[in-house]
């Protein structure tokens, strides 16, 4: 029987804990919070998106994606998927978004505290650890209210995301300390900072739109949905799935393309010619309103030097293209984004060609484990990343139960 430590309470530390809790080992969870789950209560504006129906490996990113397809598989995302099953936990499916059906991020929390309660784990919280050392076939840990003594440690201890819930980076210290190295960390699933004269103007409308992440000339990505402008920039499901290009690149020339019709299909300006011939004695203005956010279609008539009151027909045709590149088109400088402070998640962190994708044992350190956002693995808005977690702390704890020496 082994003594197996979980440093970290959150879904991947608490998941990774009920698996090495199998084979009778002796498990302690270690959270600095003053309760588990502090960062899942938040998740989803506290209904806890906790999985998705597309389960694509796609929506997975790391800079090591040979090895991210060894650990995203088909086989451990369903042996996962069965085990929130098994611990009580019924999905509510929302366009293929899963929420637990109480519709409260408490739900999931629960599920997981109540399977470590009959598991028997020790949860020590409010406690912070400040050293770890290995030597020989021990870890030896020192809090700033105990010392221990463990066998095999498990790595959960998120990364540097939201800190005001704990996420305050010092997992990777811990895992710098035993060797590990630590690739460039950075925000992801966050908004971006535009440089944009009518922010003022545009800040809290919603419209749904294409937007596209340009290095000049250059598509690095592309997303569609609800776009919500703000007087900072912009924010969204689709704003947050760029922002990790964003803040991985080195370019100082990156923009937001905004395409503001989205479901036109065929040619825009075609689309606009039929739209005006179907709506007689409309002006240009009274046009886009049926179609667009009346404050929106102020800002891009006004960007277009076009008077609201002027028909579609007495336009030039320049003025014509010109309008089209607005309403399809437009392009705004991305000065940065929100920061650590304000992002879901992190991009970056302990490469995984540093662990065994099998057991996420330390290739570098024996019986030293890894799981969640440590991981270089972050995902799409829609549940990735807490899926990410559940199966990183399934492996994990699977990893540590099982290999025993």
């Amino acid at each position: 029987m082994a003594n197996i430590l979980v440093i970290g309470g959150g879904p991947a530390g608490l998941t990774a804990a009920i698996f090495a809790s199998r084979n009778n080992h002796q498990v302690t969870i270690i959270e600095g919070n003053s309760s588990c789950g502090k960062k899942l209560l938040l998740t989803g504006n506290g209904k806890c998106n906790f999985w998705n129906e597309e389960e694509s490996i796609s929506h997975f990113h790391s800079n090591t994606s040979d090895v991210l397809e060894k650990i995203i598989t088909k086989e451990n995302l369903e042996q996962t998927k069965k085990f929130l099953q098994k611990i009580g936990l019924i999905p509510y499916i929302k366009n293929g978004y899963y929420y637990p059906f109480s519709n409260q991020s408490f739900t999931v929390k629960q599920a997981l505290l109540i399977e470590c309660q009959k598991r028997n784990i020790t949860i020590r919280t409010g406690e912070k650890i400040e050293n770890i050392k290995k030597q020989e076939n021990k870890f030896y840990v020192t809090t700033d209210t105990l010392d221990y003594v463990f066998d095999k440690i498990i790595l959960a201890t998120g990364s540097k995301a939201y800190p005001k819930t704990g996420s305050d980076g010092s997992g990777y210290i811990l895992a710098n300390s035993l060797g590990h190295t630590i690739t460039n960390v950075t925000p992801s699933l966050v908004q971006l900072l535009l440089d944009f004269p009518d922010l003022k103007k545009w800040a809290g409308i919603r419209t749904q739109a294409r937007v596209s992440l340009l290095d000049k000339d250059q598509k690095i990505a592309e997303q569609t949905g609800e776009l919500q402008l703000t007087d900072y920039g912009a924010s969204g499901i689709c704003i947050f799935n760029l922002s990790r290009y964003v803040n991985r690149s080195d370019s100082k020339d990156l923009t937001l393309e905004i395409n503001f019709l989205p479901f036109v299909e065929t040619d825009t300006l075609t689309f606009l010619e039929k739209q005006n011939e179907l709506v007689e004695n409309r002006s240009i203005g009274e046009l886009l309103e049926c179609i667009i956010h009346y404050k929106l279609v102020e800002i891009l008539l006004n960007l277009g030097k076009i008077s609201y009151n002027s028909k579609w027909s007495e336009l030039k045709p320049q003025e014509k293209k010109k309008m089209v590149e607005i309403l399809t088109k437009m392009q705004i400088k991305i000065t940065g984004t929100k920061g650590f402070e304000h992002s879901q998640v992190c991009a970056g962190g302990i490469p995984l060609s540093e662990i065994n994708p099998i057991t996420l044992e330390s290739t570098i350190v024996k019986n030293l484990f890894i799981a969640g956002e440590l991981l270089d693995i972050d995902g799409e808005c829609g549940g990735y990343n807490l899926m990410t977690s559940f199966l990183t702390g399934a492996l994990a704890g699977k990893g540590a139960s099982e290999e025993v020496d």
